[in-house]
C-alpha cells in the first residue's frame, strides 16, 4: 500500500503548488514529538469533521495554511477540500465520504507526514 501511496504523492507533488508545502518550524517539531499514532488520531478527527460530510462547511476555504501538520499535509496532498479530493483522487463530491474514504485520506495525509518527518530528521547538506 505504501508503494502506491508514494506513487500517488510523487505524482501530486510534481504540481507546483503542492510542491511547496513542507513541514518547518513548529509544525515539524509537533510532528516529531507527537508521533505517527497521534497525527493519524488527528487526521481523521479532521477528515471526519472537515472533509466527510457530503457538503463540508466553508468548503475550499476549511482547510488553515498552518497551525498544525496535518493542515500542511492536506495541502500537500490535495486532501484539503472536495474539489481537490475529486479531481486528484477520484473521490466524487456530493456525497457523504465512505468509511474507506476516511481512512484512505488518513493514510496518504499520515504517509506524506511521515516522509516529511523523516527527510526534516537527516542532516542537511
Amino acid at each position: 500500500m505504501s508503494d502506491s501511496l508514494d506513487q500517488r504523492l510523487a505524482a501530486i507533488a510534481r504540481h507546483p503548488f503542492r510542491a511547496k508545502f513542507h513541514l518547518r518550524g513548529r509544525d515539524l517539531a509537533t510532528a516529531e514529538l507527537s508521533g505517527p499514532s497521534t497525527m493519524r488520531w488527528y487526521a481523521y478527527d479532521v477528515i471526519a469533521k472537515r472533509l466527510a460530510p457530503a457538503e463540508p462547511r466553508k468548503d475550499g476555504k476549511q482547510t488553515p495554511y498552518r497551525g498544525h501538520p496535518v493542515f500542511v499535509a492536506q495541502h500537500a496532498t490535495a486532501t484539503c477540500c472536495r474539489t481537490c479530493l475529486e479531481r486528484w483522487h477520484q473521490i466524487p463530491k456530493g456525497r457523504e465520504l465512505t468509511r474507506a474514504e476516511r481512512t484512505y485520506a488518513v493514510d496518504v495525509i499520515c504517509r506524506w507526514i511521515e516522509r516529511e518527518v523523516a527527510d526534516g530528521a537527516r542532516p542537511g547538506p
